[in-house]
């Protein structure tokens, strides 16, 4: 299969050695075959209350970074969906914005009345919530990427809650970075 060459040079930066790579690809492609039958395309619209839970980290700081998400329906007491994704060499405050990004995008296909966003990074709630300025430049395009997902929604809320509280997301993050070990 011939890759774009954009991609591949992406690639080629998260996985220097060939053997990685492939690897990789194989294991996206399997991951996106095995969800193909959940109704990925056309989730059904939940309304109501959701609840998302969201980590981000790395191993290093920078380092090898990781996502986690996790979308739940508390009405029905149901996870509704999982994501997990490495993102390459990143800070563990970037992989946090990129978890809620990817969260919210997640979200944004369900329709919810209302969402909760529970992370366990005070930084990125204190500064999402305007109590705390975004001083790095560098986090700014991510605080205005959210601000523009939070819009669609018609309301949406952060919270921070104890590490311990997040313990699925966590477990995703950290399945993610050990199955793609540098």
């Amino acid at each position: 299969m011939r890759l774009p060459a954009s991609l591949e040079r992406r690639l080629q930066e998260l996985f220097p050695k060939v053997r990685e790579r492939e690897k990789f690809v194989v294991e996206i492609v399997e991951q996106a075959l095995s969800d193909s039958g959940c109704k990925e395309d056309q989730p059904e619209s939940v309304g109501g209350e959701l609840h998302l839970f969201t980590d981000g980290g790395s191993r290093g700081n920078p380092g090898q970074a990781a996502i986690g998400c996790v979308l739940d329906d508390p009405a029905k007491g149901e996870t509704i969906r999982e994501h997990f994704a490495c993102i390459g060499i990143q800070t563990n405050n970037v992989a946090e914005y990129q978890a809620l990004i990817e969260g919210l995008k997640i979200a944004k296909r369900y329709h919810p009345n209302s969402l909760v966003c529970h992370l366990d990074s005070e930084l990125v709630v204190k500064q999402l919530n305007g109590q705390y300025k975004v001083r790095m430049a560098s986090l700014k395009p991510f605080v205005d990427e959210i601000k523009e997902l939070s819009s669609e929604f018609n309301t949406v809320s952060f919270v921070h809650i104890p590490r311990g509280d997040n313990f699925r997301a966590d477990a995703l993050v950290n399945k993610a970075l050990d199955a793609h070990p540098r």
